[in-house]
C-alpha cells in the first residue's frame, strides 16, 4: 500500500473526471491521497474532492507564489477552515526565492501565519522551500524553540545540511519523481541515507512525473515508479517501502488515521 501525500487534484487535468485517476492508482497500489490547497480561494473545491472520496485528504493553505494575494490572511483565518475532519494539514506554504513571484517580505509574512496556523491546530505544515534554505531553517529553528509544530519539507531538493536541519527540528522529508531523474545523484545519495521513520512519498501530480513518464503529466499512478525507485536506491522492497512510508504519513497526520479507523 503506498499513500500520495502531495497532489493537486483540483487540476484541470483532472476535473472532467477524477474517478478514472484514482482507480488507476489503486491499481498501482496508491490507497491514499492528500489533495494539497495553494490558494485559499481555491480550498472550497478542494475540500469538495477530500469529501467526494473516502480515501482522499485535504490541507489548506497558501503557495509562496500566491503569497502577495494572502498577507491579510492571518493564522485564525488558516485555522477557521480546518474545522472539517478531511482537512489534515497545512500548506502548502514556505519560501520560494527562485521565482520570486511574490516578494520576500510577502512570502515571510505569509508563512509566518502558516506556522502559527499549524501551532494553533495542531495540525501538520506542508513547507515548499526553494533558493531560500537559509531563511527557511531559521524561521524554523525559531519556531520550534517557541511555538514546536510538526511538518514535512515536501518534494525534497535541497542540500544535506538542510535534510539533517529539518531532521533535526523533528520534521519529515517527502521525495517526489525528480529522484528518478539523471541529474539527481546528489539527491540519490540523500535518500539513501534518510531515516525509514522519516520518509514519505509523493507524486506533486500533475508535475515532475518520474522517469519512465517524464515529460507526460504526472498523475498518482506514477507514484509506483518513484516508491521502487526509493526502494532500490535503499536496498529494500516495494512492499516494505510502502509500508513504512504509509506508517508514517499516518504518524505524522494523525487527523487522517482519526478518519480510517
Amino acid at each position: 500500500m503506498l499513500v500520495d501525500s502531495h497532489c493537486h487534484l483540483n487540476y484541470p487535468e483532472y476535473q472532467s473526471n477524477l474517478k478514472p485517476y484514482i482507480n488507476r492508482a489503486k491499481a498501482n497500489g496508491v490507497q491514499f491521497f492528500l489533495t494539497i490547497c495553494t490558494e485559499l480561494n481555491k480550498f472550497p473545491e478542494i475540500l469538495n474532492i477530500a469529501k467526494n472520496f473516502d480515501n482522499i485528504f485535504c490541507s489548506v493553505g497558501t503557495h509562496p507564489h500566491e503569497s502577495k494575494l494572502a498577507t491579510a490572511a492571518n493564522a485564525q483565518a488558516i485555522v477557521d477552515l480546518t474545522t472539517n475532519d478531511k482537512v489534515v494539514g497545512i500548506g502548502e506554504c514556505g519560501l520560494d526565492y527562485y521565482y520570486n513571484h511574490s516578494n520576500h517580505t510577502e512570502q515571510v509574512t505569509v508563512f509566518e501565519h502558516h506556522l502559527e496556523a499549524s501551532h494553533q491546530s495542531g495540525l501538520p505544515i506542508i513547507i515548499h522551500t526553494r533558493e531560500a534554505e537559509r531563511q527557511t531553517i531559521e524561521m524554523l529553528e525559531e519556531t520550534q524553540a517557541k511555538k514546536p509544530v510538526a511538518g514535512v519539507l515536501h518534494c525534497f531538493t535541497g542540500s544535506f545540511e538542510l535534510a539533517k536541519k529539518a531532521l533535526d527540528l523533528g520534521l519529515y522529508i517527502s521525495i517526489s519523481g525528480i529522484v528518478t531523474f539523471k541529474n539527481a545523484q546528489h539527491l540519490r545519495e540523500i535518500v539513501a541515507w534518510l531515516p525509514e521513520d522519516r520518509l514519505l512519498i509523493e507524486t506533486d501530480a500533475p508535475f515532475l512525473a518520474p522517469v519512465p513518464h517524464r515529460g507526460q503529466p504526472n498523475e498518482p499512478a506514477f507514484l509506483k515508479h518513484t516508491a521502487q525507485f526509493i526502494a532500490d536506491i535503499r536496498g529494500t522492497t516495494l512492499e516494505k517501502l510502502g509500508q513504512s512510508t504509509t506508517a508514517n504519513f499516518f504518524t505524522l497526520f494523525k487527523k487522517a488515521k482519526k478518519n480510517i479507523l
